[in-house]
């Protein structure tokens, strides 16, 4: 039995158009994160172009992609801000509403979904987040 091209498993990177898909998913995830009130003032004092960047190194990653990220781990960048748990489950819907309007298959965001339900823990603001 010889190995084709056919049977290698192409990644989810690939599978939904590589980079310019990736680039797409960021600038409508982060319309919707920055339109929504609740969640647009943890960026009002971010370089929005380093963001989108760094999103999009990080979700390449997460979709099986080339890993050509630099950036800080999760949680030295994200403990600082305090995330309540209900915040984190906002952006993740913004993500998940995302991902569906551009047409990425079940599948993907599935496993996108479980990748948020892993790194959650380095997120959110230690505690259970009911503070604010």
């Amino acid at each position: 039995m010889t190995v084709t091209e056919e049977a290698t498993p192409i990644s989810h990177y690939e599978r939904i158009g590589g980079a310019s898909s990736v680039k797409a998913a960021v600038e409508l995830f982060y319309d919707k994160v920055l339109a929504d009130p609740e969640l647009a003032g943890y960026f009002s004092n971010v370089d929005m172009v380093g963001q989108r960047r760094h999103l999009a190194l990080m979700l390449t990653v997460v979709l099986g992609g080339p890993n050509e990220y630099a950036g800080r781990g999760l949680a030295e960048a994200h403990q600082p801000l305090n995330i309540p748990v209900e915040h984190y489950a906002m952006v993740g819907a913004h993500l998940t509403a995302t991902l569906t309007e551009l047409g990425v298959p079940a599948d993907i965001i599935t496993d996108v979904q479980g990748v948020l339900a892993q790194v959650q823990d380095q997120v959110v603001a230690a505690g259970d987040g009911s503070g604010a």
